[in-house]
């Protein structure tokens, strides 16, 4: 069990008022005005949509309310997963990757948050029907609001890579954007840690970001150690 805040990685700068909300508006919409407590939320859709930061930036928002959350991710939260009677919300991340352990403890945090008017929101690969997890926390995954997200188009991504990269005082020119859509993953999980990687890189070098740059780091970390 951990504690937010939390360095998840993608390490954005969580909020609403810092995303990019492309086609998911509606879940985006639901969970900045959700009233708590409210119906569970589950959130799923392919890596790299935006699951854990909209996750993330409902926490940044209730924390910035004085509220305090307990978080919960597959592979990443070790046993006993336990209830604080301070939290007004708990989050499970990666619902797909749940061991047997950790969906018994996911399941009876459900209840028990049920039972004491906590919020709860989860996120996976999937939607809850095919969630290759146990019945019973299959089926309370899917009581509440269910929403399936969809990954940015390419100017959205754009969009929410400059965001990014002007927050951190990064300046990525169109040939350096174009660079890195044409020969990465676009989708936003890996495009951050490119950029968490870049940010340190320049820093080391101390260089600004340019192509070269960007090859000169490619090339050293595909060199063997």
């Amino acid at each position: 069990m951990r504690q937010l805040p939390l360095a998840i990685s993608p390490p954005l700068q969580a909020g609403f008022d810092h995303l990019v909300v492309g086609p998911n508006a509606h879940a985006v919409q639901h969970l900045r005005h959700l009233a708590m407590p409210a119906a569970p939320v589950y959130l799923w859709g392919p890596s790299g949509c935006g699951k854990t930061y909209l996750l993330q930036s409902l926490v940044s928002q209730r924390q910035g309310m004085g509220e305090r959350i307990g978080w919960f991710e597959a592979g990443q939260s070790p046993l006993p997963w336990l209830l604080d009677d301070a939290w007004t919300l708990v989050v499970v991340d990666d619902c797909q990757a749940l061991d047997v352990g950790q969906q018994q403890a996911a399941f009876a945090l459900f209840v028990e948050a049920g039972s004491r008017g906590v919020q709860w929101a989860a996120a996976g690969r999937l939607p809850p029907v095919d969630l290759p997890i146990r019945d019973d926390l299959r089926t309370r995954l899917g009581w509440g609001h269910v929403f399936a997200l969809q990954p940015l188009s390419e100017s959205d991504t754009r969009s929410a890579l400059r965001r990014e990269a002007d927050h951190r005082g990064i300046l990525l020119s169109d040939d350096v954007m174009d660079f890195v859509l044409t020969r990465f993953q676009r989708d936003l999980k890996h495009l951050m840690r490119l950029l968490d990687r870049l940010d340190e890189f320049a820093l080391a070098e101390r260089r600004h970001v340019t192509v070269p740059l960007l090859r000169k780091m490619i090339s050293e970390e595909d060199r063997p150690a």
